[in-house]
């Protein structure tokens, strides 16, 4: 398919555009009328354009100016995903400020410990829910002292933090010189700081340019322009404070012209693709599975033959992708007939127009992506990492090698070190850790990032990830084990729906298992069973055991996990357990079970 944009004048405006205000002002004077963002109002999407968007950007960045924002002063942005944190963002970018997204789900602490680290001095605030969570932090803080509503605030102010509204600013802001203000910004200066997910302990600040932005946008354009870029639909539903979705929902679309549409949640994700039918989507790995969870779900409500059907089509896609044997002649024309029959309905689930799903922010199993892949739906499988802004590699949809991670990015230098590390280096490479040299030092060493991430990349350029240097469980016997590509065994199983392996320095390994709600729910309605009462019940830790030892026969002998509990609630974001990005916080879950754990190796 022939792309709709103009590739060398895509690539020219890439190179040339200081900054990232710079970029969406020429693509405002450029697309005008046509609209940017739309997100649901009264039950329907409300579109935006360019030249309104355009022009609060302008407003908020003079007024930002007119409070005394200037350059290099820190605002912290607490906002689920909406056109409103596109334009803050880029207002406090376009005021000579840094913009410091943080996530919706964080708690009071959590918003101090941002506050503070990064020295906000102001901070601007979606809903009144965020600002219950947001207005005692600032109070805490000692440095920020101004938090702009982007709904109305009833309540009065307070000694030390004065409450602004975003309308009133919008409507106030004169007409200053922001385009000088712009033509002054270059790419090497700091553009935004994200907060690490801190799956490991306390989140660092990542000090991203503009420059590095950019370069990342850039190459996501160069792969992913074989699909056909141009009049492309984005539905945004990740948070937009995680440097994945941040750049490939957020800057990215509004880099080639996109359309934005913004999702209220994953509960209304499948009504919003029927309406929006998007072009491109981006999600993390957690998404596809509890979406392949559902659509298998949803096959064994069908009729015997429609689960044939679907089946046969799932086992002559992989074969087919695999190339293990050749399909016969017969089972070729089979395969054509279930792309009408089966292939098609799922691309209607989809919205209709979806040219691809990308995965990043933690491994894709295999299996996930084959069974899409055998769909007829695009996944193409990505990696990075916030310090690079974040996308180092990615597959192309010509050649989707969906047991790897892609290729590098134009621009972006990978080279594997002695004991396996994945080194990286380019403009997209962090400016290192806001307020923490020691650990910016350790992180980047004569220019390239030390990722932690242990791959091989073969003669293609193609790089798999093998192992998470800090994850890696060492048993006693000093074998090297990735818990990740456990677990994601583990979860492959339909009766379970997470889990997380144990073992450093031990024998063997160990595990906390979450159950799938509907498993567990069926199995207590069937022997008339209290379901809350499940994790006790030795019946239905038998049952979760027949899970964990189909598992275990897919994996070598020192991979199995011997002995397992179960988790007393599901790993969430509300208690701690899961990031907002939905990878579990080890610390924390050992934290909870560690003793539990260390209970299963009782008796060898």
């Amino acid at each position: 398919m022939k792309s709709g944009i103009d590739h060398d004048g895509m690539i020219r405006r890439y190179r040339a555009w200081p900054s990232l205000p710079a970029m969406f002002f020429d693509q405002a004077g450029r697309l005008k009328d046509r609209p940017v963002f739309a997100a649901r109002c009264s039950g329907r999407f409300e579109p935006m354009s360019w030249r309104t968007a355009a022009d609060q950007v302008t407003a908020l960045a003079s007024s930002l100016r007119g409070i005394g924002i200037g350059p290099g002063d820190r605002v912290a942005l607490l906002s689920e995903n909406r056109p409103e944190f596109a334009i803050a963002e880029l207002a406090v970018m376009a005021s000579g400020g840094i913009a410091v997204p943080a996530y919706a789900t964080n708690t009071v602490q959590d918003n101090l410990f941002i506050l503070q680290n990064s020295g906000a001095k102001a901070a601007i605030v979606s809903t009144h829910a965020l600002m219950e969570r947001l207005l005692p932090a600032a109070e805490s803080s000692g440095c920020c002292h101004t938090l702009i509503a982007i709904e109305p605030w009833p309540r009065a102010q307070t000694a030390d933090v004065r409450v602004l509204s975003w309308a009133a600013l919008l409507e106030q802001g004169a007409q200053g010189p922001v385009h000088s203000w712009v033509a002054e910004l270059t790419r090497a200066d700091t553009a935004c700081i994200i907060h690490t997910s801190g799956t490991g302990g306390a989140p660092k600040g990542v000090m991203l340019s503009h420059g590095a932005i950019l370069s990342n946008c850039m190459g996501a354009y160069e792969i992913l322009r074989e699909l056909g870029l141009g009049d492309d639909v984005f539905l945004s539903f990740l948070p937009l404070s995680h440097s994945y979705e941040h750049m490939a929902g957020q800057f990215f679309p509004l880099s080639i012209g996109a359309k934005i549409y913004y999702a209220e949640g994953v509960e209304s994700l499948v009504q919003d693709m029927a309406e929006v039918h998007p072009t491109i989507m981006t999600a993390v790995p957690r998404l596809y599975e509890v979406m392949q969870r559902r659509i298998l779900s949803h096959v064994e409500r069908e009729t015997p033959l429609a689960r044939f059907l679907f089946h046969k089509t799932v086992e002559l896609g992989a074969r087919r992708y695999e190339a293990k044997e050749p399909l016969t002649f017969a089972e070729r024309l089979a395969d054509r007939a279930l792309d009408l029959l089966v292939r098609r309905k799922i691309r209607r689930r989809f919205g209709g127009r979806l040219k691809a799903f990308v995965s990043g922010g933690a491994p894709l199993p295999y299996e996930i992506g084959l069974f899409f892949t055998a769909l007829g739906v695009c996944l193409l499988q990505g990696y990075g990492q916030t310090e690079a802004a974040p996308v180092v590699t990615v597959n192309p949809p010509k050649d989707n090698r969906i047991a790897t991670v892609g290729r590098p990015l134009q621009g972006v230098e990978v080279e594997i070190a002695w004991d396996g590390e994945i080194l990286v280096r380019g403009e997209l490479v962090m400016q290192g850790y806001w307020r923490d040299q020691a650990a910016s030092e350790a992180a980047i060493k004569g220019g390239w990032l030390h990722t932690g991430d242990i791959g091989i990349q073969d003669s293609d350029g193609y790089i798999t990830i093998t192992d998470r240097k800090k994850d890696i469980i060492v048993n006693s016997g000093g074998d090297n084990i990735s818990p990740l590509r456990v677990e994601g065994r583990l979860t492959l199983e339909p009766e379970i729906a997470q889990a997380v392996v144990y073992g450093d320095r031990r024998p063997y390994l160990v595990a906390v298992v979450v159950p799938d709600a509907d498993f567990a729910k069926s199995f207590a309605a069937a022997r008339g069973k209290d379901a809350g009462a499940l994790g006790a019940d030795p019946e239905f830790h038998r049952a979760l055991g027949a899970a964990v030892d189909r598992a275990n026969k897919t994996l070598p002998q020192i991979e199995h996990v011997r002995r397992f509990l179960i988790a007393n609630e599901p790993f969430t974001i509300e208690n701690g357990m899961m990031t907002p990005t939905l990878k579990a916080r080890r610390h924390k879950i050992r934290e909870r079970y560690g003793e539990k754990l260390e209970s299963l190796y009782g008796g060898g």
